[in-house]
């Protein structure tokens, strides 16, 4: 693809790379047949190749129009198209740099920027989620659908653990506690807790853990995506002399600490620790496969696996979690369309709720079709969402296990 981005704009290390990654595609368009979005509603802007060429445009001309917005908006972040692109152009990356761009330009109209700061402000913070859900739920009918519909179900209480089997450790692994499943699914922690205790591995936590940054990342705002990832890379880089391995139970947060190199470059302060702690960041499903013996732990028999798009496209690990359950004695049914994504994509829910179930309903009927008697996933948002469109129990993979 040919550029035109100006000078001013091209001195900087942003502008470079955009450019970098524009110049890579090819206009085949084969990222359209994997995406979501444009499967749905047909139209080439709500397609990777479409929206390429309006970030091209914006970041050419400095003109950051509604439309762009519109279809920017529109995107899941899935980065299917990334699995599919023959050129291995880095749309995520670029995404990033266009909604960064339209959010600094173009102004929001106040009912959106209401409700994108209430969602920057509740969200990553599990002590504030956690108070305020009871209390939607307790009087949801007086909520918007939108946010009636994203209400997490109540808790399981649950036990902490870290203890080991037989007293001494035979490792030790830093546990990524998130904010969202902190305050929603806590069961999976503890019962990754419980499974590695009895390996006689050792689980430690970082008091100061917060939000991963993926949630201001996925909506332009670099400054508060940057601050939350600060604060992650000082609370943990303590501990990393202690560990063996970073785990982290929530692929929509796994993948974004994996990319802390990337997204922390040019912190003078904290580049190499970023970086150093994103190589040793591993998701769940890899660390449990290094071990082996796992066993089924569910009445359950049959299981649709939903890969989250975080875990096969973002962190690219395909057939982990699948051969960790065959193993185990489940018998995974056959999905349609395993690569196509089921709306949640964190907030995407909330601030596309009609695109977001559309899909949703799509994915739950791929994944009943087979007969199934509990759908597995590996990730707290595609979970919540999954449930809530579900006719059977819908869990993260872990809890399967013993």
């Amino acid at each position: 693809m040919q550029t035109e981005l100006p000078a001013a704009l091209l001195a900087t290390d942003r502008g470079r790379r955009a450019d970098e990654i524009l110049r890579s595609c090819v206009h085949c368009g084969f990222c359209n047949a994997t995406c979501p979005t444009y499967q749905l509603l047909g139209d080439e802007l709500d397609g990777p190749r479409g929206r390429i060429y309006l970030i091209k445009d914006l970041l050419e001309t400095g003109t950051a129009t509604p439309l762009a917005r519109t279809h920017l908006d529109r995107c899941l972040t899935c980065r299917a198209c990334e699995t599919t692109c023959p050129s291995g152009v880095q749309y995520g990356e670029l995404l990033e740099i266009g909604r960064e761009t339209l959010e600094a330009e173009l102004p929001r109209p106040p009912g959106q920027r209401w409700l994108r700061r209430a969602l920057l402000t509740v969200v990553p913070r599990p002590r504030l989620f956690a108070r305020l859900a009871p209390l939607g739920r307790a009087f949801r009918w007086l909520l918007p659908a939108r946010l009636r519909n994203a209400l997490p179900p109540a808790p399981k209480r649950v036990r902490p653990s870290s203890a080991v089997a037989g007293g001494a450790a035979s490792g030790r692994v830093l546990l990524l506690d998130g904010c969202v499943q902190r305050a929603a699914t806590p069961d999976v922690n503890a019962a990754l807790a419980d499974l590695l205790g009895a390996r006689g591995i050792e689980v430690v936590r970082a008091s100061g853990e917060g939000c991963c940054g993926g949630l201001a990342l996925h909506l332009g705002e670099a400054g508060r995506a940057h601050d939350a990832m600060a604060g992650n890379v000082d609370a943990l880089a303590p501990h990393l002399d202690q560990v063996d391995a970073v785990i982290s139970t929530a692929s929509g947060c796994g993948v974004t600490v994996k990319d802390y190199g990337r997204l922390m470059a040019t912190d003078p302060g904290r580049a190499a620790t970023a970086d150093r702690l994103a190589g040793m960041t591993m998701d769940v499903a890899e660390y449990l496969a290094s071990l082996g013996g796992w066993q089924r732990a569910s009445e359950h028999q049959r299981v649709a696996w939903h890969a989250p798009c975080t875990l096969q496209h973002g962190q690219r690990l395909r057939g982990v979690v699948e051969k960790l359950l065959t193993e185990a004695g489940y018998q995974l049914t056959a999905v349609a369309d395993p690569h196509l994504c089921c709306g949640s994509a964190g907030t995407y829910s909330v601030l596309q709720p009609a695109l977001s179930e559309q899909l949703r309903d799509r994915k739950v009927a791929a994944l009943e079709a087979g007969g199934p008697t509990v759908i597995a996933t590996a990730n707290v948002g595609c979970q919540l969402h999954l449930a809530q469109g579900a006719d059977i129990p819908v869990v993260h993979w872990l809890t399967l296990l013993r």
